[in-house]
């Protein structure tokens, strides 16, 4: 098996199981295949991986640098299994795990978490839209009708935030926009896996890049549940929290800079402007060269010029984007005729 990756920081065992299911098909494609991020579940990752198994042609874990059990414990169970040496993020594990769905080219992938909050039962409700040729991506989501969710209220307030502002940028239809039990066309997959963002930012940009390039996401009701779970989050509320807020700053000006780098920028300049002739005014009123004054009215305008050209700067590389988009898939079209 190919990797690019050095073997001091990534393992891969292909496991017995696996290749004789594999073999089993002969050459033909594999229809369904679940990846599962993990960091350190050894208290859930075999429930996971064996439920899931029943539902889906092939099983690939990534162990994103456990401590404890989960790469041996997913290896005993014949699954593949991926392994970094160290905690990279779920981003990366996703990419990770991505190389071993490419080689096998299944007709769906499947993502799923690790530490038992997603129900794999749920996973033919998934596959279903994607099969019927309905939808190209399609997210498990606690917000619509028959979703269920027992998370503390921390959680609930903080996902409801994200969610709003993820939405506003992914089309303004998927409500979940932070679930990770998802299915993919093979085509969204093998697209919407390059994305940029190493942790759990990822999900919410998938969604803003199938929105940006006219894939087709639905909803299907699942439960998640949380209070049962045997580790709690493996990163704090806050980092957590800043990492999307992170991501989700980078997507809003790369998506739309004119809005929220040019505009703002503007807006800086009117306030730099103002405490310029304030400055002015004070100087000559009292005689006195007042030094704070000074660099915050420096500071301001030049914030604020740097954050307008910025806008501009990538309006513009957006907009030529575009044009060679187009112009290459002119090229495909004329070509294949």
């Amino acid at each position: 098996m190919k990797n690019d990756a050095t073997p001091s920081n990534l393992a891969i065992t292909s496991a017995p199981f696996c290749q004789k299911r594999e073999e089993s098909m002969g050459k033909n494609r594999l229809k369904t295949v679940a990846i599962i991020p993990a960091y350190n579940e050894e208290a859930s990752i075999a429930k996971v991986i064996i439920r899931t198994r029943k539902h889906v042609d092939s099983v690939i874990v990534c162990d994103d640098g456990s401590t404890d059990l989960t790469f041996k414990i997913a290896e005993a169970l014949n699954a593949r299994v991926v392994r970094h040496a160290e905690k990279r993020g779920k981003g990366e594990a996703l990419r990770t795990l991505s190389k071993e769905v490419l080689e096998l080219r299944p007709e769906i992938v499947i993502t799923l978490d690790g530490d038992g909050q997603h129900d794999p039962d749920a996973i033919p409700s998934l596959l279903k839209p994607i099969e019927a040729g309905e939808s190209d991506v399609v997210v498990g989501s606690r917000y619509v009708d028959g979703g269920k969710m027992n998370a503390p209220l921390y959680r609930r307030f903080g996902l409801r935030l994200v969610n709003s502002l993820f939405r506003r940028l992914a089309g303004g239809l998927i409500r979940d926009t932070q679930s990770g039990f998802r299915a993919y066309s093979q085509k969204a997959f093998e697209f919407l896996i390059q994305c940029d963002a190493k942790g759990y930012g990822i999900e919410g940009e998938q969604l803003v890049l199938a929105n940006r390039n006219g894939l087709r996401v639905m909803e299907v009701p699942i439960s998640i549940r949380y209070s049962s779970l045997s580790t709690d989050s493996k990163k704090s509320p806050f980092l957590h929290g800043t990492e999307l807020l992170s991501t989700l700053f980078r997507l809003a000006t790369e998506e739309r800079p004119l809005r929220y780098l040019a505009l703002p920028g503007v807006g800086l300049i009117c306030v730099g402007i103002g405490l310029g002739m304030y400055f002015l005014w004070l100087s000559n009123l009292t005689q006195h060269f007042s030094i704070p004054v000074a660099l915050f009215t420096a500071g301001t305008l030049l914030l604020g010029l740097l954050s307008f050209i910025a806008g501009i700067t990538l309006h513009v590389l957006n907009r030529v984007n575009e044009k060679l988009t187009r112009f290459h898939e002119y090229l495909e079209r004329a070509n294949s005729k």
